[in-house]
């Protein structure tokens, strides 16, 4: 490298001025690049920390809905397993057919009333706030069934079933995580974990009971109770939904779980109510029958109660069926409308079927498009109402929706038996055709009307 002579200043022009500028530029040319490369990197880091983060989002949203499929078929097998040992429960303390019946219409009550208030509790406190209230209140209620040992105290244990609700639970787990393109599908899957639940709990708990007693079963449900506690706290997160950017969340209503006027808000909304009553309308028939079918079984397919027990699993089998392979894929490729209306439509052949079956083997051909029937309703009504309400609201609609079982079995047992006592089991496919009947016209009506403002 060219150096000027000691003492002496470069001449302007020389050849060591040329090479000193070269220089300079070539610095600033590597300087200029080792900074674009610099960016390049950060924007490379970023996009791979972006990658990363959505890799764990997707990761974390999997185990979250896990849990929550398992803790319901979880939390529907010990429903079920003392479903199947209540009535001998019952029978032994001396309760009559009267007092039984009491006995499930308190449990209706308690659950028709709590379900709202469940939803509005896990708005405000959140989902895994709910699940935790649910499974402490069913560890009580299974705890005091196993220790009843009179009628007061088994009508005391019905109490805490108030806020029994792990389903609907479980349900708003998978509602605040899922888009609303994803929960149609999402939502289907509680069905197979409801037709686990029943083929394990009714099974499990009549094995039970014959080996090791009545009260066995139910200590068996209290130890998968304050077993899913825990479980709760470790794999449901504190927030309803997941941290995604772009995210926002309406902040939950300062206003008291037990707010009347907020759940009547809600039903309010547009296209709510119409929704609501179709879910409420078209399966009431069916449960009608379903909260009489003991007395059907025995008094018209002449079954005993082991064969009950294969003709419920067998309804089991059909809607894992159903929610496995069939609603998923039906939920891809058709709208809900659509589906809903598909629903309607069977369950009003459905009912011509019931009104003609003469023996067990009809109705087993009959289980299997009602079942289908019923899947889709109960999949798509959840998810239309879901979608109808504001993201902080969701909680409380499916509390609203989990009433409707409590308020058949309600209703059901004074419908239901004067309905089999003056007509017989062709009443029941009779309603069921009718009301179905006339809420396909309903449907059609609305869609055409939809249609035509759409046009305008």
């Amino acid at each position: 490298m060219l150096r000027p002579h000691p003492g002496r200043e470069p001449r302007p022009g020389s050849l060591f001025v040329k090479r000193a500028a070269d220089y300079t530029l070539a610095d600033s040319m590597n300087e200029g690049a080792s900074l674009r490369n610099s960016k390049k990197y950060q924007e490379r880091n970023q996009k791979n920390e972006e990658k990363e983060r959505e890799t764990e989002r997707g990761s974390q949203k999997q185990r979250v809905i896990l849990a929550a499929y398992l803790l319901a078929a979880l939390d529907m097998s010990c429903l079920f397993m003392q479903f199947s040992t209540v009535p001998y429960l019952a029978k032994n303390l001396g309760l009559d057919s009267v007092g039984f019946g009491s006995l499930q219409t308190t449990f209706g009550v308690l659950q028709l009333i709590g379900g709202p208030v469940f939803g509005r509790f896990s708005d405000q406190f959140g989902v895994r706030a709910a699940l935790t209230l649910s499974f402490l209140c069913g560890s009580l209620f299974y705890l005091l069934l196993g220790i009843s040992t009179n009628i007061p105290l088994l009508f005391v244990s019905r109490i805490p079933s108030l806020f029994m609700h792990g389903l609907p639970g479980a349900q708003m787990v998978v509602t605040k995580w899922t888009t609303p393109t994803e929960r149609a599908g999402a939502l289907g899957k509680f069905g197979l974990c409801m037709g686990l639940g029943m083929i394990i709990g009714s099974s499990l708990g009549g094995v039970l009971a014959t080996k090791f007693g009545l009260q066995f079963p139910t200590f068996v449900a209290l130890t998968i109770n304050l077993l899913c506690i825990p479980a709760v706290l470790v794999y449901i997160p504190p927030r309803t939904e997941p941290d995604e950017p772009g995210t926002q969340t309406t902040p939950s209503k300062s206003s008291s779980v037990f707010n009347i006027r907020e759940i009547t808000r809600l039903m309010r909304l547009p296209g709510v109510t119409p929704i609501f009553t179709v879910k409420l309308l078209s399966g009431l028939p069916f449960g009608l029958f379903m909260i009489m079918f003991a007395v059907i079984s025995i008094n018209f397919f002449g079954l005993n109660p082991q064969e009950s027990g294969y003709l419920m699993s067998y309804f089991g089998v059909i809607q894992m069926f159903m929610q496995a392979v069939v609603i998923g894929r039906l939920t891809k490729r058709y709208s809900d409308d659509t589906l809903l209306l598909v629903s309607v439509a069977v369950s009003s052949v459905v009912g011509v079927a019931m009104a003609l079956m003469g023996n067990v083997f009809h109705f087993c051909v009959i289980a299997i498009p009602l079942v289908f029937a019923l899947a889709i309703l109960a999949v798509i009504t959840d998810s239309i109402l879901t979608k109808s309400v504001p993201s902080s609201d969701t909680g409380a609609m499916l509390g609203i929706c989990a009433s409707i079982h409590p308020l058949t079995r309600t209703v059901a047992p004074t419908i239901g038996g004067v309905l089999f006592k003056s007509f017989g089991v062709s009443s029941f496919g009779c309603l069921h055709f009718t009301v179905n009947f006339i809420l396909v016209f309903y449907l059609l009506r609305r869609k055409f009307h939809s249609k035509g403002q759409k046009l305008e």
